[in-house]
């Protein structure tokens, strides 16, 4: 009978137990299904739903209302919802353009000799001696704002730090035993780099990438706040931010407390997804 409770206490504190690999498998599970679900919910919001509803408005959080209403009538979780799907657009777009650079420029700056490595490092330091804001700004202004603006802007700003780690892996990559061996069989850059070095860089880019998004839509986020960003029309949460602002110290706190902290709980759930992908290739903790 001991042995029989025995087993059983030890199953219990198993399942309650559970390694990295559990736990990244689960926070990737739940951040998939709720980003699935805000996609699709933001995609099904039409301007139609966003209806102006001057009785209703300055509601507060309520079972008919849960985000409370706005200073004309609207529904915020609705805005919230359709503001999130918006942003996550945003930033999956710019992060993927952003990882592409970065691939790009970490792999062909050692591999294509010293004269192209020291031109990646110069445009990788000019673009890290300005701040990342001002830049998005700059380049935002400078292509009319809205949505193509605020894309180009965040993912111009965003590839740097992949950039160097890519092109750490190829350094050390170029010389080894293999690398070399190639190299003496007559094999070029474009097939060291497709066969050698892409494989190997690869868990590298998957962890940076996802470390990559909640910078990608928070700045997106600042920028819109500070009005150089998406439009006022647009449903963003950073235009609903800004908006906001003008009534906090009347006393409503909801038109940005609901807003800001959904977009803060995001940020933070792809950030523990890409740490715990970084603890899965990582030797020693990936058998945790």
């Amino acid at each position: 009978m001991e042995s029989i409770t025995g087993s059983k206490n030890n199953e219990k504190k198993s399942l309650f137990n559970l390694g990295v690999r559990e736990k990244t498998i689960l926070s990737i599970l739940a951040f998939g299904f709720f980003f699935i679900a805000i996609l699709i919910w933001g995609s099904f919001i039409k301007a139609d739903n966003l209806y102006v509803d001057l009785p209703n408005k300055f509601q507060t959080p309520s079972l008919s209302h849960l985000f409370g209403t706005d200073w004309v009538g609207r529904d915020m979780l609705t805005r919230t919802i359709k503001g999130l799907s918006l942003s996550m657009k945003i930033g999956l777009l710019a992060t993927l353009t952003s990882t592409i650079i970065a691939i790009i420029l970490g792999i062909i700056g050692p591999t294509f000799g010293r004269r192209v490595d020291a031109v990646v490092t110069w445009f990788i330091d000019l673009v890290l001696s300005v701040p990342h804001t001002l830049v998005v700004i700059l380049i935002s202004i400078a292509m009319g704002g809205g949505l193509k603006g605020i894309v180009v802007g965040v993912a111009a700003t965003h590839w740097t730090s992949l950039t160097r780690v890519i092109r750490v892996e190829v350094m050390q990559i170029m010389e080894s035993d293999y690398t070399k061996i190639s190299k003496n069989f007559g094999k070029s850059n474009w097939y060291i780099a497709k066969e050698h070095i892409l494989p190997h860089v690869i868990p590298q880019i998957i962890v940076n990438a996802v470390l990559i998004f909640p910078h990608a839509i928070l700045h997106e986020a600042s920028v819109t706040f500070l009005g150089f960003g998406l439009p006022p029309h647009e449903p963003a949460i950073g235009v609903i931010l800004s908006e906001s602002m003008k009534y906090l110290t009347s006393g409503y706190w909801w038109l940005a407390f609901f807003p800001g902290l959904s977009l803060i709980l995001v940020s933070m759930m792809v950030d523990k997804i890409g740490k715990n992908i970084e603890q899965l290739i990582n030797p020693k903790t990936a058998y945790k």
